[in-house]
């Protein structure tokens, strides 16, 4: 059995969750940490809400990603070891 598609399928899954990273941090580079609550701030303040509104859909998903290739990576690993120690008890006898 080849593992070539399936990891491929998790190579391209986690370079998916590293653009997540990298796009959730150029984004939030831009970020003001000021906390805005006068009157004179009121497009700033909806800009900050937007933001943040923003990156937390982006760690949703960056989360959500993020177990499904790990879960999928140790899969593909335990069926892997599984295969080669099977293989190796098949030869002994």
């Amino acid at each position: 059995m080849t593992f070539t598609p399936f990891v491929a399928v998790w190579s391209v899954l986690a370079l998916v969750v590293i653009g997540l990273a990298i796009y959730r941090k150029m984004i939030s580079a831009s970020e003001d940490d000021s906390i805005h609550v006068s009157e004179g701030g009121a497009r700033v303040i909806s800009e900050q809400a937007a933001l943040s509104h923003r990156l937390d859909v982006i760690d949703k998903w960056g989360k959500l990603l993020t177990v499904v290739v790990v879960a999928i990576g140790l899969l593909l690993a335990g069926i892997y070891f599984y295969g080669v120690w099977q293989s190796g008890v098949t030869q002994v006898h």
